[in-house]
């Protein structure tokens, strides 16, 4: 079982700054806690014991709040100096743990998938990396992503080229450190386009359907709701 992941919390939430004080996206707070709290107390449930977070903005913020524990969970900091895009912090983090296969997933995004499931999918497939995916209704916001029946993923579309009923990136891989190595430590570069756009037909790329709850905050709207919905499951948490 896996037991390290890795959490994008390097976020400035340019676009929560009017309805939550200047705050690193991930501490923008939910029902009085942290939106990263309920991001961490779901990969505990999955036995995860170690997550690095990576962090930039205003990362003492999270470093005070959290330390070096989330309940018997190790927390590690990954600290940008300077915005590395996703792929440099990913490889920046990776640096601190010890598997080649590890979980990857955003701090201002709750998708309560099943990561056990995860798992299993990762080896049936001998994949190098599965992606969970979201079905929406409308894509736009995001961008598309293509899979043939086998749940191979064959393609990707751009936020201005998708539209309509599809599926998403869940923001939630598990990943083979293979798949990095060839980038140097430092070094500024998106995972997206680097490294799923450009691999995808000559690497195995999977997509792992997931109808589970999914939210992100970037938006005034989401935050919002997410203020409104977690109430259902505070206890969770």
């Amino acid at each position: 079982m896996l037991k390290e992941a890795i959490v994008l919390a390097g976020g400035l939430g340019t676009r929560l700054r009017g309805v939550v004080q200047d705050l690193p996206k991930p501490m923008a707070p939910v029902n009085g806690k942290p939106f990263l709290q309920y991001v961490l107390a779901h990969l505990e449930l999955y036995g995860i014991k170690k997550v690095v977070l990576s962090v930039g903005y205003k990362h003492e913020l999270i470093k005070e709040h959290f330390d070096d524990k989330f309940h018997y969970m190790q927390l590690d900091y990954a600290i940008e100096e300077a915005p590395l895009g996703t792929g440099g912090a990913i490889c920046l983090a990776a640096e601190k743990l010890d598997s080649d296969r590890f979980i990857v997933l955003n701090g201002d995004t709750l998708f309560k998938a099943n990561l056990g499931k995860l798992q299993d999918y990762h080896r049936i497939f001998g994949a190098e990396l599965t992606m969970v995916l979201r079905q929406v209704p409308d894509v736009g916001r995001y961008g598309a992503v293509e899979v043939n029946p086998g749940g191979r993923i064959i393609g990707f579309s751009e936020k201005s080229e998708a539209k309509g009923k599809g599926n998403i990136n869940g923001g939630i891989y598990l990943m083979n450190r293979s798949l990095i190595s060839e980038f140097e430590v430092g070094r500024k570069f998106s995972f997206e386009k680097d490294v799923l756009q450009k691999k995808f037909e000559d690497h195995a790329f999977f997509g792992m359907s997931c109808k589970q709850y999914f939210i992100d905050i970037g938006i005034p709207e989401d935050f919002k709701r997410a203020n409104e919905e977690f109430k259902e499951f505070a206890d969770e948490f």
